[in-house]
């Protein structure tokens, strides 16, 4: 570790925080239904949809976001399967196989982007703009759209509606990630990412060696990926190929745009609650789950491997050991999945921290929007037991929550190790699956964890040594990658529904302040005892005993 290491990530920290409130102030006048800029656009939009924008009880709100999102799953299912007859496809790639269509649908309309294929040799220019492109637009909106509506549960009271799923969605798209992508984009092909239609490059390597490049309408991608913490990457090698992420700028830019809205989602639900300091708490409870897996990382990965001397396997040399470290964290702690190192090659601690990351609901920040919504299902188990701790019935920002709330909380919470932990066992017995596997050992059973870790909390990063493009991992991630977003959202609305109808409790002397650092530190050690109870037993046997091994001087 060195102190130009730390200045990179303390200089990664103070634009995120400069952004917060700027980026949330502006998200609250979005979501509040202000009258914007591209007024008759959005209005035109309503008229197509056929939505007059009224509000929506907690259950229509939940089954235009299920309609739409599984109308997605077709569209783009359908859309890989007659790829090979449809136009811009420069290289006549022919049509996507049926499993990993499906798993490639469910996977970008679910924000996860697991790749299961190789970019520049599967999907053609209309797949990527047409369809991975569009998801990568309305499942972020999407994601917003839950968040704010989870949000609008705790500000209003005695309220049926929630808002409209379809005016949020709109909005989000039109207002925050389409304006940041278009003027981001402008700057990425300014620093070399290409934005074409021309058929790949084939050239003469000085060695007298045919060679094809790979191009296409990349930075356009590349924006969005990054922002909507979509994380799938053109090219395989995602952003740890030139193309995508070419220099030391393109890299900042990537890693400031993943936690941009996350980060300053805080801030919008401390101004729609009346309260920016509960907001900032909040935001004080992830910076320091963050740096803490900052920390560990970047010291396991200084460290290197004893057994091999070096620290820079499976990364590049252009970003080091800590714009790897720091980029690994960012996307794990987010719901992005987006890489520049690959994980796979990772010290055994260092890749423990990215999986504890996801293990935990990537509540540190977060998704855009699945962040927020995930980390205030924390919130609601710990005011609960704080509520227990006292003797009184808990309350959060003048809502009692009773046992309907921390039943819907509790129900969304278990949804993720339910999936990550049972398919995992599964896997790691059935002949089929650990065919699939590349390395002996603990790390084997890691790289099966991690892959249903990242499936089941929508992040699609992986430990790439496993071969996942077969009919088992691509129908069970498709269903961990479901599970993961769906059969969590929906107990999320209905609290959101509950909370909505609560009357304001008036505040006592006996209210728990939320918004100081004694609130803080409850939230985080809730957030740990769960994820320790929860995943350590498998944690041990992986990234642990990993550790232990290579300390010994064992190889498998």
């Amino acid at each position: 570790m060195t102190l130009n290491g730390w200045l990179q990530i303390l200089l990664y920290c103070g634009i995120v925080i400069a952004l917060v409130r700027p980026l949330g102030g502006y998200m609250f006048r979005v979501f509040s239904g202000e009258r914007m800029f591209l007024g008759p656009i959005e209005r035109a939009i309503y008229a197509v949809a056929g939505t007059r924008g009224e509000d929506q009880h907690w259950t229509r709100y939940a089954a235009s976001l299920l309609i739409f999102s599984a109308l997605g799953v077709l569209a783009l299912y359908l859309l890989q399967r007659v790829q090979g007859a449809l136009p811009f496809n420069p290289q006549s790639l022919p049509g996507v196989a049926p499993d990993l269509a499906f798993n490639t649908a469910v996977s970008f309309v679910s924000n996860t982007n697991w790749q299961a294929y190789v970019g520049e040799g599967t999907m053609s220019y209309l797949t990527q703009m047409l369809g991975l492109n569009v998801q990568n637009f309305v499942s972020a909106a999407s994601g917003m759209a839950v968040a704010v509506a989870l949000i609008r549960g705790f500000a209003r009271r005695s309220a049926s509606g929630l808002g409209n799923f379809w005016v949020d969605v709109t909005r989000a798209v039109l207002y925050v990630l389409l304006p940041i992508c278009i003027v981001g984009t402008l700057v990425l092909v300014w620093q070399g990412v290409p934005q074409n239609l021309a058929p790949y490059t084939a050239a003469t390597t000085l060695e007298g060696v045919q060679q094809t490049i790979a191009q296409g309408p990349v930075a356009s991608q590349m924006m969005i990926k990054h922002l909507g913490t979509n994380g799938g990457g053109f090219f395989n090698a995602n952003a740890a190929h030139p193309f995508e992420n070419p220099t030391a700028l393109t890299n900042l830019i990537h890693m400031v745009c993943i936690f941009a809205i996350g980060a300053a989602f805080t801030n919008l639900f401390g101004r729609m609650v009346g309260d920016e300091r509960q907001g900032w708490a909040i935001l004080s409870a992830m910076g320091v789950m963050f740096l803490v897996g900052v920390a560990v990382v970047y010291w396991a990965e200084a460290q290197g491997n004893p057994l091999i001397g070096t620290a820079m396997e499976g990364k590049e040399a252009r970003f080091g050991i800590v714009g790897s470290a720091l980029f690994a964290v960012i996307t794990t702690a987010a719901s992005c999945g987006a890489v520049n190192a690959m994980h796979g090659s990772l010290s055994a601690l260092g890749g423990m921290i990215p999986m504890l990351n996801m293990m935990l609901g990537e509540v540190v920040v977060g998704g855009v929007g699945a962040g927020m919504y995930g980390l205030l299902l924390f919130v609601i188990v710990a005011i609960f037991i704080a509520g227990l701790m006292v003797g009184r019935t808990p309350e959060y920002l003048g809502k009692k929550v009773e046992g309907r709330e921390v039943k819907f909380a509790m129900l969304a919470l278990l949804i993720l190790p339910l999936v990550m932990l049972g398919m995992t066992a599964a896997a790691v017995v059935l002949p089929g699956a650990l065919s699939s596997v590349l390395n002996p050992g603990p790390h084997g059973f890691s790289e099966v964890l991690y892959a249903y870790v990242s499936a089941g909390a929508n992040n699609g990063s992986a430990f790439a040594s496993l071969s996942a493009n077969t009919p088992w991992y691509n129908l069970t991630l498709g269903i961990a990658m479901l599970a993961g977003r769906f059969a969590m959202i929906v107990p999320i609305l209905a609290l959101a529904g509950s909370l909505a109808g609560k009357k304001s409790v008036p505040v006592s002397d006996g209210t728990l302040p939320t918004h100081g650092p004694l609130f803080v530190a409850l939230l985080i050690g809730v957030i740990l005892v769960m994820g320790g109870l929860e995943f350590f037993p498998a944690i041990a046997l992986g990234p642990i005993v990993e550790h232990l091994a290579v300390m010994a001087g064992q190889t498998f």
